[in-house]
């Protein structure tokens, strides 16, 4: 099991399909000494098995996609370092953060919102996680689908508990999309544009979506899960795709460690979602403004429901909706829908 609440030595996990622990320890043990053979008693002592049940777990991760080689009398080698969001080696670069307290990680699962949403309702505390490697059912916004090809994105949700009102509850979607630009600057020198309300892009092209899914009462907010998908190591994307989304590694031509841009992402979505507790809306919105091109004087269409208009953008609201001045005149408050460049 490869969360932060661990279930003793049955290595049951305490959410149908999380990874096992042991897998996860003995990912960590390898990855973190990948010229080294490591015998087979050191791995039954580090992962708690017998040592006649190692070839076992060697197994297990073989299935999984990461190669071990096992050298004949002496023990086990990874012959490549996977990029695996390992919940033990991401705990160890977020001994500080809330982020890193508890994770809860899947080798394939079908939505991390979905798991989180559940989690929510079950009593989990802010600040867990919810990763997975492979998602089968990724949601988008408006019921949309999220292309999350096998080990080369970020798919995770993150439960937030805090007490503030619905009504500028739209801002942290913002938050989110601040962090993940900042951290993908960061880790790759991309400076990626941000479309309102939850979109991430490159040269036009969106690498970056995030979910916003919120359980609140009429006055205050129980808990939101914030869904976040990011196409890192995709070398193609489907054909159908292929104009409007593109990945890090197509932007920059070289791969990028997941592991390192998810740290630096919490990190960021820590900094950015305290300072919004702490300040208000403000400083998040001047941030916004500053980064975005669609935050004002961008030409946009706005379509939602069945209405679709032209217009040209105008700023952001004091809870976080977007403000457009319509060609025909009027002003409107874009609560939700649809925003694309305007032709």
């Amino acid at each position: 099991m490869a969360t932060g609440k661990l279930s003793g030595t049955t290595g049951r996990s305490d959410r149908a399909g999380t990874t096992d622990r042991r897998i996860d320890a003995l990912l960590t043990l390898l990855s973190e000494n990948p010229t080294v053979v490591i015998s087979g008693e050191k791995i039954a002592r580090h992962i708690g098995v017998s040592r006649s049940a190692v070839w076992l777990w060697t197994h297990r991760l073989r299935a999984l996609g990461v190669r071990v080689k096992g050298h004949p009398r002496t023990g086990y080698r990874i012959e490549r370092v996977p990029d695996v969001l390992s919940p033990s080696l991401l705990r160890r670069r977020l001994r500080d953060s809330p982020f890193g307290k508890r994770i809860y990680h899947y080798f394939k699962t079908a939505s991390t919102n979905s798991i989180a949403l559940d989690l929510g309702h079950a009593g989990e505390p802010h600040g867990a996680i919810v990763l997975a490697e492979e998602q089968t059912g990724g949601r988008g916004r408006a019921g949309r689908s999220w292309h999350s090809e096998k080990t080369n994105g970020i798919y995770m949700s993150v439960l937030l508990r805090s007490q503030i009102s619905p009504i500028v509850a739209p801002v942290i979607t913002l938050v989110a999309g601040l962090a993940v630009r900042d951290a993908v600057q960061e880790e790759t020198g991309v400076a990626g544009d941000l479309r309102w309300p939850n979109d991430v892009l490159a040269d036009g092209k969106k690498f970056s979506g995030i979910l916003t899914e919120m359980y609140a009462k009429p006055s205050q907010v129980r808990f939101v899960i914030v869904g976040i998908g990011i196409n890192v190591n995709h070398t193609a994307m489907p054909a159908e795709l292929t104009r409007v989304a593109t990945s890090l590694r197509l932007i920059t031509g070289k791969p990028v460690s997941r592991l390192q841009l998810l740290v630096r992402l919490l990190r960021r979505l820590d900094s950015y979602y305290n300072r919004f507790l702490a300040e208000g809306s403000r400083p998040i919105l001047a941030r916004f403004a500053e980064v975005s091109t669609y935050a004002r004087g961008k030409r946009v269409r706005i379509t939602t429901g069945g209405e679709s208009y032209v217009g040209t953008s105008d700023g952001l609201e004091p809870n976080g909706l977007l403000r457009v001045r319509r060609d025909d005149g009027k002003t409107a408050v874009v609560i939700s829908g649809d925003v694309s460049e305007a032709n």
